[in-house]
């Protein structure tokens, strides 16, 4: 037999006897060695797991919705287009940031902010998502022609905070083109009411409270479907 045959054999033989040896000699040392042995099981288990667990979809910053809607500003929130004798208003900059937006608050020829444009249910998985909507209730209303000379809106944020109120209006000779003008710029004359956890779009989405039922709103309210 080689010596190293002889070594590879010695070897367990030798572990066996300092453990033996151990017991007999530190058994208070023995004990601990073995319970930081489990222990370090025990987390290693636990840390894999959590890398198993299923990834959920979580809503980009609102500071990325922010500056989106700052980019847009002055191109329009909203934008005009006069087609087959009639007027219509898209909201389609607004809607793609739906899934961070708890209002669209909006008024036509005046500064009341009284009317609400409806959001579409927020998907966290496509957050700056159109919805498909065949009836185009979450893309623009349709007015008789000539109808706004002005339009008035504000973006409300998911933490009731508000944004700049921005007048529009109509671009001249624009033809049936989509087309918006900033008239004026104006800030928030008071802090808007702070919204309820349920009535958040993003805590309804993110963290939904047990036992809460959303019921669907009436037309007249224009406010965000039920999230399922």
């Amino acid at each position: 037999m080689s010596q190293t045959s002889t070594m590879s054999s010695a070897t367990p033989m030798r572990m066996a006897g300092v453990h033996r040896m151990l017991e007999c000699r530190h058994p208070l040392l023995v004990a601990l060695l073995s319970a930081g042995i489990l222990c370090l099981s025990a987390i290693s288990s636990r840390a894999q797991d959590a890398d198993e667990e299923e990834y959920k979809p979580q809503l980009p910053e609102v500071a990325i919705y922010k500056a989106m809607l700052d980019a847009n500003k002055q191109t329009g929130w909203i934008q005009f287009r006069d087609y087959d004798d009639r007027q219509l208003i898209y909201f389609t900059a607004l809607q793609t940031m739906h899934c961070r937006l708890s209002e669209i608050r909006y008024s036509i020829n005046s500064d009341a902010l009284d009317q609400r444009f409806p959001l579409a249910k927020c998907n966290p998985q496509l957050p700056f998502n159109l919805p498909g909507d065949e009836t185009a209730e979450y893309v623009y209303i349709s007015l008789p022609a000539k109808t706004a000379q002005t339009l008035t809106i504000q973006a409300v944020w998911d933490d009731g905070a508000g944004s700049e109120i921005v007048v529009y209006k109509p671009c001249d000779n624009a033809g049936d083109a989509t087309c918006a003008q900033i008239k004026t710029i104006k800030k928030p004359s008071k802090l808007l009411q702070q919204p309820k956890p349920a009535d958040s779009p993003v805590r309804s989405v993110q963290s939904p409270i047990p036992g809460k039922t959303f019921s669907e709103p009436k037309p007249s309210s224009a406010s965000r479907p039920a999230v399922e």
